[in-house]
């Protein structure tokens, strides 16, 4: 069997040569399955790693968690479990669908082995068909054929003797083996057959200079053209005339890049392709030689002549074998070179590229970038269809052909001009004045790139669209067609990335935001140049030309974070590839969403609300600023109506604190922006704050703000780190918004009272060291607000107790918690809390709202509702200083008054506890301090008891002793509203000690009545008014207290009103009790009661036997009868009235005896 270039035979197997036994038998050798697998060619065609997709798969996982992690800590627990359950259902999609491929991919080898098979057998295919197409070579090459010429000796033997005298030359030569040469004249021969050569080649051969090289070995001569070929040649003889006949030839080249299939092309032809080489160079070798036997004569042909040299010309074979193989080996490489482009087709370049050749396979053309007309779909609008058309439908054209290149002179010579110099002396000496038949023919490859005008939408310029020769030159030693068409790509690549460079960065549209240097950067890398975009802060996105489809893509630049972005790109890509005059525009685009992505990202991390769009109408966006591409609404959690919008310009952020009221009749509740304050980063990040005026509408009464000295107006210049959001600047930025608005619903209160106000440095750390645990970073450059005494108490109870300059703080802006208010007063009257509340510390909170610095005398008053800061101070404030009034005028009485036995006992801003009388102390509270009847007081009675030093101290017991004041509070509370705080409290407390004899014995009465069994009733009737009710519930005895610390004990069916009188005994007898006030209802329910009641028998012998025996006990003190009584120091009101009671109930007892035995 004829063995095939690759290795195998023609028919497409392997040849197997069975081994033969001993005996002559042959055994036949069958071939195992694996060894045929082995033989099956390899394709991949269509085929992925599944590694790559579960590594694809593992990066996304990988990507969407690590953002999950970031993300869900600030969101609700409801959201935390959607986001998880959500994550979970796409990837179980993703999981089940890698597994189904997984469950498929275990046919693999068998898909594999089917395509293998199908590979052989199109191979096998092939070589039948060339197997029919050299059978049908042979039959058309056989026809003209001509038989040998008879032998005519053995004929005209056969005609004569009638039979052989001898056997024909053919069968003898066959039969009978010619002696061998021996070494010697094998080597001689060779020696001379090398000498001739040698001599003809040095003194009458015309060589050419490219084929120069040459060198005698081996019975013939090898001539090297560099990168052409290397031809092997012989002589006929050593004869003049004896021509050259062509050994053998090598084509010096190789082959680069992919190597698959190169084995169908070989350096060294044989077979076939070898013969016909060696028919041809023979031929031109002996173009004018005459052969050695004269052709047959066919009767009525006249055989054609042989050319003839003309006169004075000398035949040149080598010239001529020379230019053929100088084409054969051209057109071998082009050949070997539209392989490798028909190769990268089938490997996936078909639909985008398009490989021509000529019939005389001396040109090839390819067209790359071809764009499929049927991609147009009819679903699509017309306008973009015909938009689409202007688009051609390739990038560019790459041909390769053989041309022939004319001898020049000069620096455009072909060769040097020392091979110039050898030339011209070679043919002086060996033509002497002759020319040769032939002239070398110079051939070249000539590659032109022809770039199709608009493709990609683009016009690259005249200087990019040429290509330095010596990257389009074909180099033999490396042919490789894909790095060549690559090379054109990547210029072709780089001429259109520089005219989107420049379009970018000088265009109208986009010369403000990529015309600094570094925003646009070309990158050639090894694959193909990209644009190198730089959206904002670290986001990058990468411009390129696919090399084989032509389209233009984006990218990021490939780490797992970005793994998310792939399907926005890819639409965007599509897009472009549609228009790629949209580059700008979807660059803008997309820089646009990144930098809101990142913002929302950072505002995700802190929990924050945010919303991209709001309802506003244009106009209204308009007041953001003619600048602004794109906005992020952040509303404060406290604050719902206003939010902080981080303005998206050219060159950085713009921060604005925008204050919007919902028009509820529209259709789409439009909001409308009625309040825009801009915020100057730099100062504010700074510890130094400003706000300054936008270009808005006239901001509402109570929202005007107003410029701080030294603020500047926003920049257009871009920061060093423009667009780099910090987690740390935007929480301060939102703190500070939650601050300002803050500031301004108090600065509203203010207006709307008339309350002139200034801003201070705040103190917060000193004004309130309880308050330490809510701070801010900001809070030192936060100013607080500062209102006089004067103002913001005016018409307040108790104003004198503040000192004239009061601080107001607003809280809590910097977290998610409620805002507060904290309003500092420093007082005038520094008493020092006492009691169980103000023990071990110098701060104490009696109360949820209100903390007391004792050493600083300070009161903070918080308030949780911002929008009623000042409503709610005032009413702590009316608490507070009324207590602290109370608590110092308590304090002040044992030496003020001389009352030795009054004792402050507890006090800390909400509740003032003192000892009015030895063990009795009092308890004072008040609430509602600004409604109209000015407020409202609580007291609270109760007993002391000596320890064990003497000292009070209260009583800790569940049940303690009583205090008979208790039924008298009613009366009492009232007291405190009327006139000055520290005049009343002092007739407060003068009433209480004047009255304690006279309840304290009447609570002694009741308890002795109780424990007798004897029905007998004692109340109060007034501040200074008791009485004794007997248990005929029909008299009554009636204790009084009138002024001068005097005591009237009188009947209780008397009044002291009378009708024909006028009140002048009313004020004489009463003393600084409300009784002395008593409206007309107070006379007329006193009126009834004596109506109601009956006098008391014999009354007055009754008061003078009380006297006596109230003088008989020893009593001190002044006192005198009247006609309805008796009047008495309060000294001696217990003694007297004790036996008045006595008397009158032995005679009530009496009368009622003698009425029984009746």
């Amino acid at each position: 069997m004829e063995q095939a270039v690759n290795g195998l035979v023609v028919n497409g197997t392997t040849s197997h040569v069975p081994p033969t036994l001993p005996n002559g038998d042959t055994v036949m050798h069958e071939p195992l399955p694996d060894e045929l697998e082995r033989e099956l060619p390899v394709v991949m065609d269509g085929q992925i790693p599944l590694g790559d997709l579960l590594s694809r798969l593992v990066q996304t996982m990988y990507a969407e968690l690590t953002e999950m992690a970031e993300t869900m800590p600030h969101m609700s627990d409801a959201a935390r479990k959607r986001s998880v359950a959500d994550w979970v259902v796409k990837i179980k999609r993703q999981v089940v669908k890698l597994y189904a491929i997984a469950k498929w991919s275990r046919d693999a080898s068998v898909v594999q082995k089917a395509m293998n098979i199908t590979a052989f057998l199109m191979d096998q295919n092939r070589q039948f068909e060339d197997a029919v197409m050299g059978l049908k070579y042979g039959r058309d090459s056989l026809d003209p054929a001509r038989l040998r010429n008879h032998d005519l000796l053995t004929s005209l033997d056969v005609l004569t003797t009638g039979t052989y005298r001898r056997l024909p030359t053919c069968i003898k030569e066959f039969f009978i083996r010619p002696s061998p040469l021996s070494d010697e004249e094998v080597e001689k021969t060779l020696a001379d057959i090398e000498d001739a050569m040698r001599y003809r080649l040095r003194t009458s051969e015309i060589i050419p200079w490219e084929m120069s090289q040459y060198r005698i070995a081996d019975g013939r001569v090898i001539l090297t053209a560099p990168k052409l070929f290397e031809a092997s040649l012989c002589l006929l003889g050593a004869g003049k005339n004896d021509g050259w006949f062509f050994v053998n030839v090598e084509f010096l080249f190789k082959v680069g890049g992919d190597q698959t299939g190169m084995q169908e092309f070989p350096r060294t032809p044989t077979g076939v392709l070898k013969r016909n080489i060696a028919d041809e160079a023979d031929a031109r070798l002996g173009f004018y030689l005459s052969p050695d036997e004269p052709p047959p004569s066919i009767p009525g042909v006249e055989p054609p002549s042989r050319p003839q040299l003309p006169e004075g010309v000398v035949d040149a074979p080598l010239v001529r074998v020379f230019n053929f193989l100088q084409m054969m080996s051209l057109s071998y490489q082009l050949e070997i070179l539209w392989y490798q482009a028909e190769r990268m087709r089938s490997l996936g370049w078909a639909d985008y590229m398009t490989v021509e050749m000529t019939n005389n396979r001396q040109k090839m053309v390819v067209s790359y970038w071809v764009r499929n007309p049927s991609s147009n779909t009819a679903s699509q609008p017309s306008q973009a269809s015909q938009t689409r058309t202007r688009i051609p439908r390739l990038g560019g054209k790459l041909s390769i052909s053989i041309v022939q290149v004319k001898e020049k002179t000069g620096r455009g010579s072909l060769r040097s001009p020392k091979a110039r110099v050898l030339a011209e002396l070679q043919e002086r000496s060996k033509l002497e004045r002759s020319r040769p038949s032939d002239e070398v023919e110079h051939m070249r490859f000539h590659v032109q790139w022809e770039p199709e005008k608009g493709a990609l939408g683009v016009t690259i310029g005249p200087e990019d669209m040429q290509i330095p020769p010596e990257q389009l030159r074909i180099d033999s030693d490396d042919l490789d067609f894909e790095s060549l068409l690559r090379r054109v790509i990547r210029r072709h690549t780089e001429g259109i990335m520089k005219f989107f460079q420049m379009q970018l960065m000088r265009g109208a549209m986009t010369r403000n935001v990529f015309s600094a240097p570094g925003e646009i950067t070309l990158v050639n890398h090894d694959t193909a140049p990209s644009l190198r975009v730089h959206l904002c802060a670290d986001e990058v996105v990468i411009v390129t030309v696919d090399p084989r489809t032509g389209r233009l893509t984006l990218r990021d630049t490939g780490d797992l974070a970005a793994a998310g972005r792939g399907p926005r790109f890819a639409t965007i890509s599509d897009r472009l590839n549609d228009t790629p005059w949209w580059l700008p525009e979807a660059l803008l685009r997309l820089r646009l969403t990144t930098i809101t992505d990142l913002a929302e990202q950072k505002v995700q991390y802190l929990g924050l609300q945010s919303f991209r769009q709001r309802n506003f109408a244009p106009e209204e966006l308009a007041k953001l600023g003619p600048d602004a591409r794109g906005t992020l609404y952040i509303q404060l959690a406290n604050f719902p109506s206003h939010y902080l919008v981080l303005v998206i310009t050219d060159n950085d952020y713009r921060y604005a604190l925008i204050n919007v009221t919902v028009q509820r009749d529209t259709m789409y509740n439009n909001m409308i922006m009625e309040d825009i304050g801009w915020l100057n980063v730099r100062r504010i990040h700074g510890d130094d704050v400003s706000v300054e005026p936008g270009a808005g509408p006239e901001p509402m009464v109570g929202q005007k703000r107003k410029r701080e000295d030294g603020a500047a107006v926003p920049s257009d210049q871009p920061y060093p780190t423009s667009f780099r959001l910090d987690t740390k600047v935007l929480r301060e930025l939102y703190a500070y918004c939650c601050a300002r608005v803050a500031y301004t619903k108090v600065e509203q209160q203010f207006k709307l009272r008339g309350i002139p106000y200034t801003h201070v440095n705040s103190t917060i750390n000193s004004s309130a060291p309880e308050l330490a645990h809510i701070q801010s970073s900001l809070a030192r450059s936060i100013p607080a607000l500062c209102v006089l005494s004067s103002d913001i108490l005016s018409g307040a109870p108790a104003a004198e107790a503040a000192m004239p300059n009061i601080r107001v703080i607003p809280l809590n802006w910097w977290s998610s918690d409620q805002a507060k208010v904290v309003t500092c007063v420093k007082l005038k009257y520094v008493q020092q809390p006492i009691g169980k509340r103000a023990s071990g510390t110098s701060v104490i909170r009696p109360s949820k709202r209100i903390i007391y610095d004792t050493r600083e005398a300070i009161v903070s008053f918080l308030s949780d509702d911002v929008d009623k800061c000042v409503d709610e101070f005032l009413e702590e404030w009316a608490r507070v200083s009324k207590m602290v009034v109370i608590a110092r005028e308590v304090a002040q009485m044992s030496s003020k008054y001389l009352w030795t036995d009054v004792r402050l006992l507890s006090f800390d801003l909400q509740t003032v506890e003192f000892a009015y009388a030895t063990d009795y102390t009092l308890s004072l509270t008040c609430t509602d301090q600004l409604s109209s009847s000015g407020g409202l007081y609580h007291l609270r009675f109760g007993r002391v008891q000596p320890d064990d030093d003497g000292n009070i101290m209260q009583v800790d017991d569940p049940a303690p002793a009583h205090n008979p004041h208790e039924d008298v509070e009613p009366y009492m509370r009232n007291l405190l509203r009327h006139g000055r705080l520290s005049s009343a409290l002092h007739r407060l407390v003068g009433l209480l000690r004047e009255t304690l004899p006279v309840v304290a014995e009447l609570e002694d009465i009741r308890a002795r009545a109780a424990r007798d069994g004897v029905c007998v009733d004692t109340f109060a009737k007034s501040a200074g008014w008791f009485r004794i009710l007997y248990g005929d519930l029909r008299h009554a005895l009636d204790f009084r207290l009138m002024a001068g610390g005097r005591v009237v004990i009188l009947d209780g069916s008397h009044s002291l009103f009378d009708d024909s009188g006028d009140s002048l005994g009313i004020r004489r007898l009463t003393g600084p009790s409300a009784t002395a006030k008593a409206s007309s209802s107070s006379i007329s329910a006193t009126r009834e009661d004596s109506v109601a009641l009956r006098a008391i028998p014999d009354f007055p012998s009754l008061v003078q036997d009380a006297i006596k025996a109230a003088v008989a006990h020893g009593v001190s003190g002044r006192f005198a009868p009247i006609d309805i009584g008796v009047i008495c120091d309060v000294a001696a009101v217990r003694v007297v009235g004790r036996m008045l009671y006595r008397k009158v109930f032995e005679k009530l007892e009496s009368l009622a005896g003698s009425k029984t035995s009746l």
